[in-house]
């Protein structure tokens, strides 16, 4: 099997999302180092600036300032000011008609996946499903 690489898996990865998360309308890549939007698939089109406003959104809700400070004070408190490891992991975010998953990536953690999916979703399936695509994704980027 020959080797992918980042851009492919990526690219790979939203299509799996699209594909195995029940009631998933949209998914993506935002690559917190440069808050921009990698790569994403969705059932409707969507003006540029709607998914430059979502990574920004996602760049804040796992690091923004308060955020930072937040991870720092615990990092304190635990004994690991060193710790490059980010606290928050995955957001479920919910709105009138959508359910939004934001996942870190465990093996790069300058990576988050985003999954949209409709506000039917059964939770427990969306959380399991997901994170059976996260658990795949990370055995391609640990050959990257």
């Amino acid at each position: 099997m020959a080797e992918r690489s980042l851009s492919q898996i990526v690219t790979d990865t939203v299509r799996d999302f699209r594909n195995q998360v029940p009631e998933c309308i949209a998914s993506g890549w935002v690559d917190m180092s440069t808050g921009m939007l990698l790569v994403a698939d969705t059932l409707d089109d969507h003006p540029t600036e709607v998914l430059d406003l979502l990574a920004a959104a996602t760049f804040d809700l796992f690091q923004g300032r308060n955020v930072t400070m937040i991870e720092d004070i615990w990092k304190q408190q635990r004994g690991t000011p060193g710790d490059d490891r980010h606290y928050f992991q995955e957001i479920l975010v919910n709105s009138d008609n959508l359910v939004h998953l934001f996942m870190r990536s465990a093996s790069n953690q300058d990576l988050v996946a985003v999954i949209v999916c409709r506000r039917q979703v059964n939770i427990g399936m969306l959380f399991a499903q997901a994170r059976m695509v996260m658990k795949q994704v990370e055995t391609g980027f640990a050959a990257v």
